[in-house]
């Protein structure tokens, strides 16, 4: 497994994103291989953003929640 960092561009009516030629070659890639991708979008809405809709709603430590997302999205 080998993690890169790509740009995702629109083809057509569809998003697509292009592989490094040293990833094709380590991984052995041809022409219809299957490939599993594990998305990490970095544009990734945080609690801290949007916690003004939750005010008065929770009853736990506002730091203590943070934290708590933030881990899940680690």
């Amino acid at each position: 497994m080998e993690k890169i960092n790509a740009i995702v561009k629109k083809w057509g009516n569809s998003f697509g994103i292009i592989l490094p030629k040293e990833i094709i070659k380590t991984q052995e890639l041809k022409e219809g291989s299957n490939i599993e991708l594990i998305i990490h979008s970095k544009n990734k809405t945080k609690v801290k953003d949007i916690f003004g809709i939750l005010k008065g709603k929770i009853k736990r430590d506002t730091a203590d929640l943070l934290k708590e997302v933030d881990r899940d999205f680690e």
